[in-house]
């Protein structure tokens, strides 16, 4: 278990980036410029069908700079022409090619990237990957991220085909999801994998839709949703032992701020 004096780390990023003609790829990608740890992105780097060309002109020039210390997953757009240049041009960075799935320690956190483009149910060989994942690296604390989420107010709504991701991450007391998928900044209360608030052993997520590419608006708001924001930003996730803080920073100050800090279950 991880002592006091562990280390600090930091996550940053966010997801639905590299959206060619969009000012907000770059006013993300600056912010992250300025912000030390690793990056994350949670999925739909490069619009619209995630080609090579699109990773080129949409996504290099700006979060591209970072790529050498980003840790990403793919999203539906990123699957549009099969994945194969999503993990070109990510490399061993994007974990096994053509699975997409890896884990990391960020600080005294153990870290999970998961693949929502691919089977991810019970029985599912990415499934008996996280369960022994989990099994293995029993940290007192740990954060999963992956590109559709279970729960969000924006307007491709809820996923339910991860729900059995969620059972298992509130199993091995997860504490932190991070998605993408609606283009908004949502911080849900901790709940479980139906969405009953818990604060014991609820999981806290966060929707990160906020990379550059165009801004949804909220048709609806889900039961536990506590902060919703509609601006390009990044999250930063500090990740030290026995607790977290996170902060959403909006890019060129066009929305509003998010923060609080957590413990670990």
């Amino acid at each position: 278990m991880p002592s006091g004096s562990a280390p600090s780390g930091v996550l940053v990023g966010a997801g639905d980036i590299g959206y060619c003609g969009s000012p907000g790829v770059e006013a993300t990608a600056r912010l992250v410029d300025g912000i030390a740890g690793t990056v994350f992105t949670a999925g739909d780097n490069a619009y619209m069908n995630g080609t090579a060309e699109e990773f080129r002109r949409c996504y290099d020039p700006s979060w591209g700079r970072h790529r050498s210390r980003t840790r990403p997953v793919p999203g539906n757009h990123d699957y549009s022409g099969g994945g194969g240049p999503y993990f070109d041009y990510f490399g061993a960075n994007a974990g096994p090619a053509g699975a997409g799935y890896y884990g990391y320690t960020v600080g005294s956190w153990y870290v999970i990237a998961l693949n929502s483009e691919i089977p991810s149910g019970l029985g599912t060989r990415q499934m008996e990957w996280l369960r022994s994942e989990l099994s293995t690296h029993r940290t007192l604390c740990s954060a999963v991220y992956w590109h559709r989420p279970l729960f969000s107010s924006g307007p491709h709504g809820e996923n339910p085909d991860m729900r059995d991701v969620w059972r298992t991450l509130y199993e091995f007391d997860v504490d932190i999801v991070i998605n993408g998928h609606d283009h908004t900044y949502e911080r849900f209360a901790p709940q479980d994998p139906v969405g009953l608030r818990n604060a014991s052993r609820g999981i806290r997520e966060f929707v990160v839709g906020t990379g550059g590419a165009p801004l949804y608006e909220f048709p609806f708001v889900r039961p536990n949703s506590e902060v919703r924001i509609a601006a390009w930003g990044v999250a930063v996730f500090t990740l030290s032992a026995g607790g977290y803080q996170w902060e959403f920073v909006p890019a060129d100050g066009m929305g509003a701020r998010d923060s609080g800090a957590g413990t670990c279950h």
